[in-house]
């Protein structure tokens, strides 16, 4: 949806909380395409639709036939997230995040790299992958330990734990915690402020910034896969 200078980009498969395959990945990829496309847009807020933001990827959508061969969980990543994170990290305008309820796995870490992140304080963070012998991808590997450090990156990565939207607050993985009720009308306001402050200086495009944060750590997610 777009209304003004503001497009709002919503992950929109509540019924499986918002999980991805690969349908929602061209959806989200030709909504990006405008985006870009659109000068008139100048700031993003990124949400789900219901009462999660995203779980993560459809285990469903990887379900094989007796002697088929396994997917190729490399080039899943290759294929879809590394370029929908590198996507979000390069776009020449902000990108806020308001993060409603659940963010698992890809859809934690799709959060982790947006401008700022606001959390809805029933929202909760976790990164599974332990629990299927991976590792985090979409960024995650890059983008933990440069949030929270060294130690808690590992703990959440080989634990598996849930965070709560105040606990990822207090340890610097999200900007602020909302009440529920208010997450999108300060998302929206948020944006906005962001907005005005990087139009004051064009000179250095947000492209090159988001370049660095993420061209290395992407590529470096190419073995693990979303719980």
């Amino acid at each position: 949806a777009k209304e003004g200078g503001l497009a709002t980009l919503t992950i929109n498969r509540p019924d499986k909380l918002n999980v991805f395959n690969e349908a929602m990945h061209r959806e989200l990829a030709r909504a990006l395409d405008r985006i870009e496309a659109d000068p008139a847009i100048r700031a993003v807020l990124l949400t789900g639709a219901g009462r999660g933001f995203c779980a993560g990827q459809d285990l469903g959508d990887r379900v094989i036939g007796e002697g088929d061969a396994p997917p190729d969980l490399g080039a899943t990543l290759d294929r879809w997230y590394n370029p929908l994170v590198r996507r979000i990290c390069r776009l020449e305008r902000p990108v806020v995040c308001a993060v409603n309820g659940v963010a698992a796995g890809a859809g934690a870490n799709l959060a982790f790299n947006c401008d700022i992140v606001l959390a809805a304080r029933s929202a909760k963070f976790t990164e599974p992958f332990c629990k299927l012998g991976l590792v985090p991808d979409a960024g995650g590997t890059y983008v933990l330990p440069r949030l929270v450090g060294s130690a808690r990156a590992r703990g959440l990565a080989l634990l598996g734990e849930s965070l709560s939207a105040e606990q990822a607050e207090a340890w610097g993985l999200i900007w602020r915690v909302v009440d529920d009720e208010r997450l999108m009308s300060v998302g929206a306001v948020a944006t906005i402020v962001v907005d005005e402050h990087i139009s004051r200086d064009r000179e250095q495009p947000r492209s090159e910034a988001g370049a660095r944060r993420v061209e290395a750590g992407a590529a470096r997610d190419g073995g693990g896969e979303t719980g």
